[in-house]
């Protein structure tokens, strides 16, 4: 079977196809029209996979325009860049990115990302608008201690008192966004019967990780960016670090990590004893968010709820 492989780079303007077993570029406007054009050009073969980059607002519309249609996989920027530099690839320009995309599918055996619905981009436009407004308060809130001018303080306060009502709308309507789905209704249920966890994060968690309950163990962590990485080499040994995975998911699991340390019996055992055996707070506190993420998706994977265990006699 003949395998059609296609790379796409995004531009604000433009987007760059290239088909990398027919070795031909293509350009299309970023447009609805330019889509249509696009989706007929490829639904003339049998797409094995289209690569493209994460570029912030400019893949939305094609995300929406081919998700489900088409076998779309969408890679980070830093990754593609540095597939290319492996390649010898020094020349950047739109053509030439889109022809690495195409090579690094094929070369990596990259599989299609699971179609995203349009209720869980609008949840993660929520989230992300909710974490700009909450970066928002916090400056507010400083800049307020070191005002002094009467109408300074007077236009603080009313903007502060804006982002609050603000953040209780956008609340509201992700619970309601939440509560419209069956299945991330009970989902939410489960992460909530979990000590840590309250409404908040669980939206956050249902959102930046829609897959939880389907996954293994040490992918969920893994998804989160909380695996930590061994650095050896010869004789020598460095420290091992966390890095990578999905960051919002990971500053969303901080907090609840924080309140399990004091309220949730088993994880205050596991962070008392990982400070015992002499590991510093903050790497203790990361083991604890990669317990919780793992134990809200064993739970919601078992669709039952947490279970306090009984104390011994």
């Amino acid at each position: 079977m003949t395998e059609h492989n296609i790379g796409i780079d995004i531009s604000k303007s433009h987007l760059d196809a290239f088909h990398l077993e027919a070795d031909d570029a293509r350009r299309f406007e970023n447009s609805a029209k330019g889509l249509r054009a696009l989706q007929k050009w490829l639904n003339s073969f049998e797409v094995t996979r289209i690569v493209y980059e994460a570029t912030g607002p400019y893949h939305r519309r094609l995300e929406t325009a081919l998700s489900g249609k088409l076998p779309l996989v969408k890679v980070n920027p830093l990754q593609a860049r540095r597939f290319a530099q492996a390649l010898g690839t020094h020349a950047k320009t739109d053509a030439v990115d889109a022809q690495c995309l195409a090579r690094m599918g094929v070369a990596l055996g990259l599989e299609p990302d699971e179609p995203i619905s349009e209720n869980l981009r609008d949840l993660r436009d929520l989230q992300t608008a909710r974490v700009a407004l909450i970066k928002e308060r916090g400056r507010l809130r400083n800049r307020r201690l070191i005002l002094t001018d009467t109408l300074l303080k007077r236009q603080s306060k009313t903007r502060l008192a804006l982002v609050e009502r603000q953040l209780v709308e956008l609340d509201a309507e992700i619970a309601r966004r939440i509560s419209e789905d069956k299945s991330a209704a009970r989902k939410r249920y489960i992460l909530g019967s979990i000590p840590g966890i309250g409404p908040i994060a669980a939206a956050a968690i249902l959102t930046f990780m829609p897959e939880i309950g389907t996954l293994g163990r040490k992918q969920a962590g893994s998804l989160a960016g909380l695996v930590p990485h061994t650095r050896e080499s010869g004789q020598w040994k460095g420290k091992s670090f966390i890095s990578g995975g999905r960051k919002p998911l990971r500053d969303a699991l901080y907090m609840p990590a924080l309140v399990a340390m004091r309220f949730n019996p088993d994880l205050k055992a596991k962070y008392q004893q990982l400070r015992d055996a002499g590991k510093p707070a903050k790497v203790a506190l990361v083991a604890l968010m990669r317990k919780l993420i793992e134990i809200a998706n064993a739970l919601i994977k078992a669709d039952r709820l947490w279970a306090k265990r009984p104390a011994c006699a």
